[in-house]
């Protein structure tokens, strides 16, 4: 009678086993789908006003892109590219950040020395908060609550608690910082251009914890941290991408990627990491599990900031056409009238 309960109990096991693997083929046949995704420019919205630009950030729950551009934001509708308005006065901007529990969006404003609060619905600027000398790169650690902006000329963080729109503490990083991204803990990772080192930051003491040497890459710019592997992709100025033990500082492998890297995105559903290279006119591609590089696709010179929906997978570039009286040495003038954001996606 004990008979057909052991045939049963070994159906399942095998059943179990059977499971097991074909979710594991599964995995990895999805995982080589996603490192295999052809990717290309597949439209430009134009954007018609003045002067130079740094950063754009997709806000993902509205599908709207907020784009650094001279002396104002310029916001777009991600899905169409027609304005929905500007944030002005925003002289010297680089970056926007968001937090959405507060509904309220900030931008780092290099030639005012401060950051700009404004509301996410009307885009009202609401407040102003200064912040150490040249805020660049602005962001939001979901752990610890708090803005952090990268000081290019003062050297240091500044610490924002956005719940009373005050800087709360200034962090020296002993060098030029560029980028920071979080763990999951809540500790900061930030990229120092003038070193070539990554500095790692307590996000709960505001102590600088680590001085990681990321040498022979220099003049690191871009920077993503993927949780999953507890790796950070580190986009160089010398055609290198760092890939980053975040535990310890090694460096595990030196990438090649395309010239003028100025910033890198991460894709975490397709597990693509994605260096944009404005002096080439290239997107490189890495595979943010074998670190290879899946592909190197055109784009449009100039293109050296991205960034990246994980709602739709589309990537932006902001970019323009270059005046080519510009003089040699010096960053290339732009067309007037030519500025524009470069929308990539799947063939």
């Amino acid at each position: 009678m004990n008979f057909p309960i052991v045939l049963n109990h070994r159906k399942n096991k095998f059943s179990v086993k059977l499971g097991g693997i074909v979710i594991a083929i599964l995995f990895f046949f999805n995982l080589g789908m996603a490192q295999h995704i052809h990717l290309k420019v597949l439209k430009a919205y134009s954007i018609k006003s003045t002067g130079g630009w740094d950063y754009i950030a997709i806000h993902d729950a509205t599908q709207r892109l907020f784009v650094s551009h001279g002396i104002q934001v310029n916001v777009l509708n991600a899905v169409s590219g027609d304005s929905i308005g500007i944030i002005p006065n925003t002289i010297g901007v680089h970056g926007v950040a968001f937090v959405n529990a507060l509904n309220k969006g900030y931008t780092s404003n290099g030639r005012l020395n401060n950051v700009y609060v404004f509301n996410l619905n009307t885009l009202k600027v609401e407040d102003s908060i200064a912040t150490g000398e040249n805020p660049d790169a602005i962001f939001y650690n979901e752990i610890t609550k708090k803005i952090y902006t990268c000081n290019g000329r003062s050297k240091d963080i500044s610490v924002i608690d956005p719940f009373i729109n005050t800087v709360i503490a200034t962090i020296p990083v002993g060098g030029k910082p560029e980028t920071a991204v979080a763990d999951e803990k809540g500790n900061l990772y930030v990229n120092i251009e003038d070193k070539s080192e990554i500095v790692l930051i307590d996000g709960a003491t505001n102590q600088v914890m680590h001085h990681w040497s990321i040498a022979p890459a220099e003049e690191p710019t871009g920077l993503v941290y993927d949780a999953a592997t507890h790796t950070l992709f580190a986009g160089c100025g010398n055609k290198m991408m760092a890939v980053v033990d975040a535990r310890n500082g090694i460096v595990k492998k030196m990438v090649p990627i395309g010239a003028g890297c100025d910033g890198v995105a991460f894709d975490k559903t397709w597990r693509q990491v994605y260096a944009s290279n404005g002096q080439d006119g290239t997107l490189s591609i890495v595979s943010a599990d074998t670190y290879a590089v899946l592909n190197t696709i055109p784009t449009m010179k100039t293109a050296r900031t991205i960034a990246v929906s994980e709602k739709t997978h589309h990537i932006f570039l902001p970019a323009a056409a270059i005046d080519h009286k510009s003089v040699p040495g010096k960053r290339p003038a732009m067309l007037p009238g030519s500025f524009r954001v470069l929308l990539v996606g799947k063939e």
